[in-house]
């Protein structure tokens, strides 16, 4: 790489080392392996870190490793010649994991984590934004001080369901080409996958037996049932198990166009159902918006696509093919 750019790293690094902190020099590390990625320089800037003999070049080497970015094949014995609070990168407890709704729809939903080191010292929140209509893609990521949890509204959900869930979500965000995302997720994304593989494998070593899932979990519509209100009429409980296999994995996404989407298009396309159902489909809609949060917008596009619902479900021109032959069996 140019040596422009090392020699700007090396005058990072030796900041950082006056500044003796891990949570800043692991952020300072997942920019910069961004960076080389990017520029596809990652090869040559390990190569002058390993034959640079100065301490700020072994910090960039070991910075990099704590954050799964290119390293050397042993950071511990870059590590051993660094001051003590080197070794505390990477070390973290995961304190706990919520998962809400960014907007009143969910079109976003926020996935947050919170860490300290093992010291205790600089407690710190990673918060992922993933776009729903999207299909689930990570499209944003800050890392802030505990304290900005109290300025979401998110709800308490087992840190390896959100850890799981933010996995997921880079996995998707790398496999799109062109995938629109904010300018600043980049320099945070090798850090934020670094803290969520930390609390789902730090989950996996002390959790020995699988744990039941929980209401309000990331992908778990059907827990909903037990606490969902739904309509006291025939065809109730089948419409919901329609409504269940719809939002699938991503509940809290509910807005006037799925809503609409639903109504309109899915249900005509996939789904058989008795005619009580049918019938009993507008009232288990809407309690399920009461559920997420009764949105006027939401209501109103029940009230005008419900009344066409009996006609399309009758339209055979607009089921498909796996509906057609499930249907003649």
């Amino acid at each position: 790489m140019s040596t422009t750019a090392f020699d700007t790293a090396i005058t990072q690094a030796r900041d950082l080392l006056r500044w003796c902190s891990p949570l800043r020099t692991e952020l300072w590390a997942a920019g910069l392996a961004a960076e080389l990625e990017a520029s596809e320089q990652a090869e040559a800037f390990l190569r002058r870190s390993e034959e640079d003999s100065g301490r700020e070049a072994r910090l960039a080497l070991a910075a990099l490793a704590a954050v799964g970015g290119p390293g050397p094949e042993d950071p511990h014995a870059v590590i051993e010649s660094l001051p003590g609070w080197v070794r505390r990168m990477g070390r973290v407890t995961c304190d706990g994991g919520w998962y809400g709704k960014a907007d009143p729809y969910g079109e976003q939903v926020l996935a947050a984590l919170s860490f300290r080191y093992d010291n205790g010292k600089e407690p710190h929140v990673l918060v992922v934004g993933i776009d729903q209509p999207s299909g689930g893609l990570a499209v944003d990521a800050v890392v802030e001080e505990a304290k900005f949890l109290d300025e979401l509204d998110l709800r308490p959900t087992p840190p390896e369901s959100v850890a799981a869930r933010i996995l997921d979500a880079f996995e998707l965000t790398d496999r799109v080409m062109g995938a629109q995302v904010a300018d600043t997720l980049p320099a945070v994304r090798p850090f934020a996958i670094a803290r969520a593989r930390a609390a789902l494998t730090r989950t996996h070593d002390t959790t020995p037996e699988p744990r039941a899932s929980e209401p309000g979990e990331p992908g778990r519509a059907r827990d909903t049932a037990t606490e969902i209100v739904l309509p006291d009429e025939p065809g109730a409980q089948e419409a919901f198990g329609k409504l269940v296999e719809f939002v699938g994995d991503r509940p809290l996404w509910w807005s006037p166009a799925r809503a609409a989407q639903f109504l309109t298009q899915w249900l005509p396309r996939e789904a058989i159902l008795s005619e009580a159902a049918i019938a009993a489909m507008p009232d288990v809609v809407r309690a399920w918006t009461r559920h997420q949060g009764g949105h006027p917008a939401v209501l109103r596009q029940i009230d005008q696509d419900a009344p066409r619902l009996p006609a399309l479900m009758a339209d055979d021109s607009l089921a498909s093919l796996h509906k057609r032959l499930a249907r003649d069996r």
